[in-house]
């Protein structure tokens, strides 16, 4: 029952997804979630090794889109920053905004991973949307809105019931 919560991968970062490994995967193309998955919650710069791993993927030629719940607004100002396209306001953990991302890039959703940091909203996405799921640990989550915050000890809960 709690296996539509499993992502296919977990990694510690964004850092560690090298080309490599995602093509190992039959990846070729992402759907990136933003707060706490790319950046701190209330920053609007990405770390440096952040910044340092998206260019290198898209010198790779990895076709990216950021799908983020937070308000299209704030997300566009990132997106423009990061020269990335974006779907805001995403309603995650609903499908939607996936299938848009992928329909208007062009992506397969059979080599198309989404990434993000919760379980509950980015992994059911991507899940519901039919797409690979990588969940990473979340940048700062002690920083993040309380209703972030409150759904972290049902995750791990979640998490440690479907790795066992």
């Amino acid at each position: 029952m709690f296996r539509i919560f499993q992502p296919h991968l977990r990694v510690e970062n964004v850092t560690e997804l090298t080309p490599e490994l995602l093509w190992e995967h039959g990846i070729r193309s992402l759907l990136l979630d933003v707060d706490c998955t790319l950046k701190h919650y209330f920053s609007s710069e990405l770390p440096p090794d952040v910044s340092r791993w998206l260019e290198s993927m898209k010198r790779a030629g990895f076709p990216i889109c950021l799908i983020s719940n937070g308000r299209s607004a704030r997300i566009g100002k990132f997106a423009e920053s990061v020269g990335l396209p974006y779907i805001g306001s995403a309603m995650k953990p609903l499908p939607c905004a996936c299938r848009k991302g992928m329909k208007r890039m062009g992506f397969d959703k059979k080599s198309t991973a989404m990434v993000g940091d919760q379980v509950f909203s980015d992994v059911l996405a991507g899940k519901f949307a039919g797409v690979f799921t990588i969940l990473v640990t979340p940048l700062g989550p002690e920083h993040e809105p309380w209703f972030a915050r409150m759904k972290r000890p049902f995750e791990k809960l979640v998490l440690d019931s479907v790795e066992k």
